[in-house]
Protein backbone atom coordinates (compact mmCIF):
# COMPACT_ATOMS: atom_id res chain seq x y z
CA UNK A 1 0.00 0.00 0.00
CA UNK A 2 1.72 3.55 -1.02
CA UNK A 3 2.31 5.69 1.96
CA UNK A 4 -0.05 8.61 0.93
CA UNK A 5 -2.56 5.73 1.11
CA UNK A 6 -1.61 4.66 4.23
CA UNK A 7 -1.53 7.62 5.77
CA UNK A 8 -5.37 9.07 4.35
CA UNK A 9 -6.47 5.92 5.53
CA UNK A 10 -5.02 6.24 9.05
CA UNK A 11 -6.54 9.97 9.30
CA UNK A 12 -9.63 8.79 8.04
CA UNK A 13 -9.80 6.10 10.67
CA UNK A 14 -8.88 8.34 13.26
CA UNK A 15 -11.54 10.75 12.39
CA UNK A 16 -13.70 9.19 14.88
CA UNK A 17 -11.10 9.06 17.34
CA UNK A 18 -10.79 12.71 17.39
CA UNK A 19 -14.71 13.48 17.64
CA UNK A 20 -15.05 11.08 20.63
CA UNK A 21 -11.70 12.74 22.09
CA UNK A 22 -13.17 16.41 21.62
CA UNK A 23 -16.49 14.92 23.38
CA UNK A 24 -15.33 13.39 25.97
CA UNK A 25 -12.95 15.91 27.05
CA UNK A 26 -14.80 18.65 27.03
CA UNK A 27 -16.38 18.24 29.93
CA UNK A 28 -12.82 17.10 32.22
CA UNK A 29 -10.84 20.64 30.80
CA UNK A 30 -8.43 19.54 33.76
CA UNK A 31 -6.95 16.29 32.35
CA UNK A 32 -3.89 15.75 33.28
CA UNK A 33 -0.82 14.94 30.60
CA UNK A 34 -0.61 11.13 32.13
CA UNK A 35 -4.86 10.71 31.40
CA UNK A 36 -4.30 11.88 28.01
CA UNK A 37 -1.46 9.56 26.98
CA UNK A 38 -3.43 6.74 28.45
CA UNK A 39 -6.29 7.50 26.81
CA UNK A 40 -4.09 8.15 23.51
CA UNK A 41 -2.43 5.08 23.65
CA UNK A 42 -5.14 2.49 24.26
CA UNK A 43 -7.20 3.93 21.23
CA UNK A 44 -3.88 3.54 18.87
CA UNK A 45 -3.52 0.15 20.14
CA UNK A 46 -7.37 -0.52 19.76
CA UNK A 47 -7.39 0.97 16.20
CA UNK A 48 -4.02 -1.51 15.34
CA UNK A 49 -5.21 -4.09 16.94
CA UNK A 50 -8.21 -4.24 15.20
CA UNK A 51 -6.40 -3.41 11.99
CA UNK A 52 -4.88 -6.52 12.80
CA UNK A 53 -7.48 -8.75 13.69
CA UNK A 54 -9.49 -8.21 10.43
CA UNK A 55 -6.43 -9.10 8.60
CA UNK A 56 -6.06 -12.31 10.17
CA UNK A 57 -9.84 -13.12 10.60
CA UNK A 58 -10.45 -13.55 7.08
CA UNK A 59 -13.63 -12.93 4.68
CA UNK A 60 -15.88 -15.38 6.38
CA UNK A 61 -15.76 -14.12 10.18
CA UNK A 62 -16.41 -9.93 8.53
CA UNK A 63 -18.91 -10.90 6.82
CA UNK A 64 -20.72 -12.06 9.41
CA UNK A 65 -19.97 -9.27 11.73
CA UNK A 66 -20.27 -6.51 8.82
CA UNK A 67 -24.39 -6.58 9.06
CA UNK A 68 -23.93 -5.61 12.37
CA UNK A 69 -21.22 -3.95 13.47
CA UNK A 70 -22.41 -0.32 12.93
CA UNK A 71 -24.82 -1.00 15.62
CA UNK A 72 -22.38 -2.20 18.07
CA UNK A 73 -20.33 0.55 17.82
CA UNK A 74 -23.70 3.30 17.57
CA UNK A 75 -24.80 1.57 21.03
CA UNK A 76 -21.50 1.81 22.92
CA UNK A 77 -21.31 5.51 21.47
CA UNK A 78 -24.92 6.33 22.62
CA UNK A 79 -24.44 4.30 26.46
CA UNK A 80 -21.46 6.35 27.12
CA UNK A 81 -23.23 9.67 25.85
CA UNK A 82 -26.14 9.17 28.09
CA UNK A 83 -23.98 8.63 30.96
CA UNK A 84 -22.58 12.11 30.42
CA UNK A 85 -25.69 13.59 29.57
CA UNK A 86 -27.23 12.31 33.47
CA UNK A 87 -23.92 13.60 34.87
CA UNK A 88 -24.94 16.92 33.25
CA UNK A 89 -28.14 16.81 34.89
CA UNK A 90 -26.77 15.53 38.32
CA UNK A 91 -23.71 17.91 38.53
CA UNK A 92 -25.36 20.59 36.59
CA UNK A 93 -24.92 23.29 39.50
CA UNK A 94 -21.94 21.75 41.29
CA UNK A 95 -18.58 21.75 40.87
CA UNK A 96 -18.20 17.91 40.20
CA UNK A 97 -15.81 17.18 36.69
CA UNK A 98 -17.06 15.17 34.05
CA UNK A 99 -16.59 11.18 34.14
CA UNK A 100 -13.24 10.02 33.94
CA UNK A 101 -13.09 8.26 30.41
CA UNK A 102 -8.92 7.75 30.31
CA UNK A 103 -9.55 4.42 32.39
CA UNK A 104 -11.38 1.40 33.21
CA UNK A 105 -14.45 0.28 31.29
CA UNK A 106 -15.37 3.42 29.82
CA UNK A 107 -12.14 3.77 27.97
CA UNK A 108 -12.30 0.39 26.92
CA UNK A 109 -15.57 0.93 25.29
CA UNK A 110 -14.61 4.09 23.70
CA UNK A 111 -11.84 2.52 21.93
CA UNK A 112 -13.61 -0.72 20.47
CA UNK A 113 -16.56 1.98 19.59
CA UNK A 114 -13.99 3.73 17.43
CA UNK A 115 -11.88 1.36 15.98
CA UNK A 116 -14.72 -1.43 14.52
CA UNK A 117 -14.42 0.38 11.08
CA UNK A 118 -10.45 -0.77 11.42
CA UNK A 119 -12.00 -4.39 10.89
CA UNK A 120 -12.89 -3.94 8.09
CA UNK A 121 -9.70 -1.79 7.05
CA UNK A 122 -7.86 -5.29 7.51
CA UNK A 123 -9.81 -7.09 6.27
CA UNK A 124 -9.31 -5.38 2.85
CA UNK A 125 -5.57 -5.32 3.20
CA UNK A 126 -5.66 -9.25 3.63
CA UNK A 127 -7.74 -9.22 0.50
CA UNK A 128 -5.05 -7.09 -1.51
CA UNK A 129 -2.59 -9.83 -0.16
CA UNK A 130 -0.37 -6.57 1.86
CA UNK A 131 1.73 -6.88 4.22
CA UNK A 132 -0.04 -6.09 8.31
CA UNK A 133 2.88 -4.70 10.41
CA UNK A 134 3.38 -1.68 9.11
CA UNK A 135 0.05 -0.45 8.41
CA UNK A 136 -1.04 -1.42 11.70
CA UNK A 137 1.78 0.17 13.09
CA UNK A 138 0.76 3.41 11.38
CA UNK A 139 -3.05 3.51 12.13
CA UNK A 140 -2.09 3.14 15.72
CA UNK A 141 0.39 5.45 15.85
CA UNK A 142 -1.69 8.25 13.83
CA UNK A 143 -4.62 7.53 16.21
CA UNK A 144 -2.38 8.25 18.90
CA UNK A 145 -1.39 11.60 17.60
CA UNK A 146 -5.13 12.70 16.48
CA UNK A 147 -6.82 11.49 19.73
CA UNK A 148 -4.02 13.60 21.95
CA UNK A 149 -5.21 16.82 19.06
CA UNK A 150 -8.80 15.96 20.35
CA UNK A 151 -8.35 15.80 24.20
CA UNK A 152 -6.31 19.15 23.98
CA UNK A 153 -8.91 20.78 21.34
CA UNK A 154 -11.91 19.58 23.96
CA UNK A 155 -10.07 20.46 27.12
CA UNK A 156 -10.06 24.02 25.40
CA UNK A 157 -13.62 24.09 24.34
CA UNK A 158 -14.57 23.23 27.72
CA UNK A 159 -13.03 25.67 29.70
CA UNK A 160 -14.84 28.37 27.24
CA UNK A 161 -18.71 26.31 27.74
CA UNK A 162 -18.24 26.16 31.18
CA UNK A 163 -20.94 23.95 33.05
CA UNK A 164 -22.74 23.01 29.85
CA UNK A 165 -19.69 21.16 28.91
CA UNK A 166 -20.98 17.55 29.87
CA UNK A 167 -24.13 18.18 27.92
CA UNK A 168 -22.64 19.70 24.71
CA UNK A 169 -20.03 15.99 25.04
CA UNK A 170 -22.55 13.54 25.82
CA UNK A 171 -24.34 15.16 22.47
CA UNK A 172 -21.35 14.73 20.46
CA UNK A 173 -21.34 11.15 21.23
CA UNK A 174 -24.50 10.70 20.51
CA UNK A 175 -24.20 12.74 17.08
CA UNK A 176 -21.53 10.22 16.68
CA UNK A 177 -23.07 7.35 16.93
CA UNK A 178 -26.24 8.50 15.00
CA UNK A 179 -23.46 9.23 12.19
CA UNK A 180 -22.23 5.81 12.57
CA UNK A 181 -25.92 4.33 11.91
CA UNK A 182 -26.98 7.01 8.87
CA UNK A 183 -23.84 6.06 7.31
CA UNK A 184 -24.35 2.17 7.18
CA UNK A 185 -27.87 2.26 6.41
CA UNK A 186 -27.97 4.70 3.62
CA UNK A 187 -25.06 4.10 1.90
Amino acid sequence: MPIFTLLLTAFGLAADCFAVAVGSSIARSTLTRRQVTRAAFVFGVAQSAMTMFGWAAGREFVDIVSGYAHWAASSLLVMVGVHMLREAYRFQDGPEPGPDITRGFRLALLAIATSIDALAVGLSLALLESGILVPATVIGVVAFFVTTAGFALGARLGKIAGKRARLVGGLILIGIAVNVVLEHTLL
